[in-house]
C-alpha cells in the first residue's frame, strides 16, 4: 500500500479548482469521458503500431449512476494504468500524459485522434465529488491499482484485484451536486458535449425488437431484447471524405444538429485542411431572417470531436456567424476564452480560410447552377451583403456571385449591371445611375414611372443596404446609387430634353408662395418641377443622402453600424405643368385654395406611407365634406 501528498505547488489547489478553475460544473463529465476516449484512442495507435500486444476489440466508455450509493461511474476499456503510472500522471498535477504521449509518438500519432491538452481535466471531478476513486488495470501485465483521495491532497495507492484492462473513475457525489445523479441531467450532458465523441458511449440499456419469425402466427406479439444503449454517433459526416457522402447523408446530419430544425439548408460546404492547420467541419447555409442577432451561435464548435462552445466569434468571421453547422480543430484548446483567440495566429489563419472556402463555394454554385442560385437568393443574400461590409477578403471575390435583383425579377451582377444601365441612366456628372427600390409595394407609384421610362430599378431591401450602397459607390467612382423616390426621376437622371414650363415666372412664385404658408416648413421643402401632364401633381421624395443616414442610423441602433439621429425631411415636388396647379393658382377663395394643397399633400403622403394617425383621420373627414 501507498499513500501520501500530492505533488502540488498550492496546498490547497482543491477549493481553486472547484470555484475558479473552470467556470462551468457541468463539464467534469465532458473531461472525464474525453480522458476516457483519449486512453482508447492511445490504446488503438499502439497496437496498431504493434507496441501493445493486445486484442484491441471493439472497445466502448459506459458512464452509470448508482443512485443509492451517491455515485457516477465513468468506465473505459482503454490502456489503463500501472501503479507507477497512476503515481506519475494523477499525483504529479502538472504533468499531461497526453502531451508526453504525442512527444514520444509524434511522428506516427498524427492522425491517432489523441485529445491531449487537457491539463487539470481529470481533477475537474472535484467540482461535484467529495471523493474520487480510480481502478485502473494496464495493458501491460501489471497488477491493477486503486487509487482514492477524498478532496484533499491526501491520497491512497493500494493494488486491486480487477483483471479486465481500463480505467473505472467513481465519482462520489457531494451533497451540493446531487442533481448529477439524475438521469435526465447525465443524458442531457453526454448529448451537449459528447454526442460524437470517436468511441461508442453507453449510458443505460434500451429495448430492440426481435424481427418477426417467417412461420409467426397472426397474433403474434413483438418481443423484444434489451441492448446497450449507445448515445454519441462516433463516426459523423464531417469525419468523412466529401466524396463518401451524399446530399441526403448531408441533410441527415443537418437534421441530427439540430432535431428541432424542420426546414431543410439551402446547402453546404464541407471544410477539410490539414495544413498551416487542421480543420474540418460542415457549414450550412439554413434560409434567413432579417433579423441578424436571430440567427447567431448555431455554429457548433468541437475539438477532436469534443463540444466546446457554440461561441465560435474570432473563428469564424462574423458574418458566417448566421450559418448552422460544425467546425473540429485539434488546434484550439478546449477550454478556449475570447482572449486567447484574439492572441492566437492559428485562429486568423482558420477565420480566413473558412472566408476563402465558403466565397469559393459560393462561386461554384453561381456558375454551375446561375438559375438555381438566383431561386435561392433572397435566403442568402443579408449573409452575402454582410459579408461585403465586414471581410475585406469577401469583398474581394464577392463580384463574381452576389447578385442585385430587380424589381421585375432579372438578376445582374455589378458588371453586369453597369453594361445594361451605361446607355441610358447616367446623371449630370456623367455618372451611372443605379435606381433601386428597399419596398416594392410602397414605392410602386415611383416605380411605374422609372420603368415606363424604360429604367432599370433594382430591389434592395435587406436592413444593411444603405451600408453596403455606400461601400459599393466608395469603390466604384463612376456609380452612384439612387433611390426612385429619391427625386423626381427627370432630375436623378440627365435626360437631353429638357420640359417647358406653362406658367410664367410670376406665376410660379405666386404658386410658390401660396404653397409655401399651407405646407409645413419644419417637414417639406417645396419645390416647382415643370412635367409632362401624366406626371403626379404633388409628388414626395426624400432627398438620398438624409433618407441614407437616417437608414444607416436605424440599422446601428445597439451598434453594429450607430450613427446617431437624423429628422424626417422631405422634399413635396409639384408638378407645375398640371391642371390642379393651375386650379390651385386660380382658386381666390383663401380656405378652399387651402383645402386643395392639403387634400392634395395628404394623397402624396398616402403613396409614400406617411399619412398616419390625426393626419389620416382628417384627410378622411376631409374627403367625405368634399364628397358631399
Amino acid at each position: 500500500m501507498a499513500s501520501g501528498k500530492i505533488n502540488v505547488s498550492v496546498e490547497n489547489i482543491f477549493p481553486l479548482i472547484k470555484k475558479f478553475l473552470y467556470s462551468d460544473h457541468e463539464i467534469f463529465l465532458r473531461e472525464l469521458v474525453s480522458n476516457a476516449t483519449d486512453a482508447t484512442l492511445k490504446l488503438k495507435h499502439l497496437t496498431s503500431i504493434g507496441e501493445a500486444k493486445v486484442e484491441y476489440g471493439n472497445p466502448i466508455i459506459e458512464v452509470k449512476i448508482d443512485k443509492e450509493g451517491k455515485k457516477l461511474h465513468i468506465i473505459d476499456q482503454g490502456l489503463g494504468m500501472t501503479a507507477d503510472e497512476v503515481e506519475k500522471y494523477i499525483n504529479q498535477i502538472a504533468f499531461s500524459g497526453a502531451e508526453e504521449f504525442l512527444e514520444k509518438y509524434k511522428d506516427s500519432a498524427k492522425d491517432s485522434g489523441v485529445i491531449g491538452h487537457f491539463g487539470l481535466g481529470f481533477y475537474s471531478a472535484f467540482m461535484v465529488a467529495s471523493k474520487v476513486e480510480i481502478i485502473t488495470k494496464s495493458y501491460k501485465d501489471e497488477p491493477a491499482a486503486h487509487w482514492t483521495c477524498d478532496g484533499s491532497p491526501e491520497f491512497s495507492l493500494v493494488p486491486h484485484d480487477k483483471t479486465d484492462r481500463g480505467s473505472e473513475i467513481i465519482l462520489h457525489i457531494a451533497e451540493d451536486s446531487l442533481e448529477f445523479l439524475e438521469e435526465f441531467k447525465i443524458r442531457e450532458l453526454l448529448t451537449k458535449y459528447n454526442k460524437f465523441m470517436p468511441i461508442p458511449i453507453k449510458f443505460g440499456t434500451k429495448q430492440e425488437a426481435l424481427p418477426k419469425p417467417e412461420d409467426a402466427p397472426e397474433d403474434y406479439k413483438t418481443e423484444y431484447k434489451e441492448v446497450d444503449n449507445i448515445i454519441n454517433n462516433p463516426n459523423p459526416a464531417w469525419t468523412k471524405q466529401p466524396v463518401d457522402l451524399s446530399d441526403e447523408d448531408y441533410k441527415k446530419f443537418y437534421h441530427e444538429l439540430y432535431p428541432m430544425q424542420f426546414e431543410e439548408p439551402l446547402f453546404n460546404i464541407h471544410l477539410n485542411v490539414d495544413y498551416p492547420f487542421n480543420l474540418t467541419g460542415i457549414l450550412y447555409f439554413p434560409k434567413m431572417s432579417a433579423d441578424l442577432q436571430m440567427q447567431k451561435d448555431k455554429i457548433q464548435l468541437y475539438q477532436n470531436q469534443v463540444y466546446v462552445t457554440d461561441n465560435v466569434e474570432g473563428i469564424v468571421p462574423e458574418f458566417l456567424g448566421m450559418l448552422k453547422g460544425v467546425i473540429d480543430s485539434p488546434d484550439i484548446p478546449l477550454n478556449v476564452s475570447r482572449s486567447y483567440l484574439q492572441a492566437d495566429g492559428n485562429v486568423k489563419k482558420i477565420s480566413n480560410y473558412i472566408t476563402r472556402k465558403v466565397a469559393d463555394k459560393l462561386k461554384s454554385l453561381f456558375n454551375e447552377n446561375r438559375a438555381d442560385f438566383e431561386q435561392k437568393w433572397n435566403d442568402i443574400k443579408i449573409v452575402l451583403e454582410y459579408g461585403m461590409l465586414s471581410e475585406p477578403k469577401f469583398y474581394e471575390k464577392a463580384g463574381d456571385f452576389v447578385l442585385y435583383p430587380t424589381t421585375n425579377g432579372k438578376y445582374f451582377t455589378l458588371a453586369e449591371l453597369k453594361e445594361a444601365i451605361t446607355a441610358n441612366q447616367t446623371d449630370k456628372n456623367g455618372k451611372l445611375v443605379v435606381l433601386y427600390a428597399s419596398n416594392k409595394d410602397a414605392q410602386h407609384s415611383y416605380i411605374d414611372i422609372a420603368t415606363a421610362k424604360g429604367y432599370e430599378v433594382l430591389l434592395l431591401d435587406s436592413p444593411i443596404v444603405s451600408h453596403l450602397i455606400q461601400k459599393l459607390e466608395a469603390d466604384n467612382e463612376n456609380l452612384t446609387f439612387a433611390r426612385v423616390d429619391a427625386e423626381h426621376i427627370d432630375k436623378l437622371i440627365q435626360k437631353e430634353e429638357t420640359t417647358i414650363s406653362k406658367l410664367s415666372d410670376d406665376e410660379q412664385t405666386n404658386l410658390k408662395s401660396v404653397l409655401d404658408a399651407i405646407v409645413p416648413k419644419e417637414n417639406y421643402t417645396v419645390q416647382l418641377e415643370p412635367m409632362d401632364s401624366s406626371a403626379a401633381p404633388f409628388m414626395i421624395t426624400q432627398p438620398e443622402f438624409m433618407r441614407r443616414m437616417k437608414e444607416m442610423s436605424a440599422t446601428g441602433g445597439g451598434g453594429m453600424f450607430g450613427m446617431g439621429n437624423f429628422p424626417d425631411m422631405y422634399n413635396l415636388v409639384v408638378n407645375s405643368n398640371s391642371s390642379l396647379a393651375t386650379t390651385i393658382l386660380q382658386t381666390e377663395d383663401k380656405s378652399a385654395q387651402e383645402v386643395l394643397v392639403k387634400q392634395a399633400l395628404d394623397l402624396a403622403k398616402i403613396s409614400q406611407g406617411l399619412l398616419k394617425g390625426e393626419e389620416l383621420t382628417a384627410f378622411v373627414k376631409r374627403s367625405f365634406e368634399t364628397l358631399k
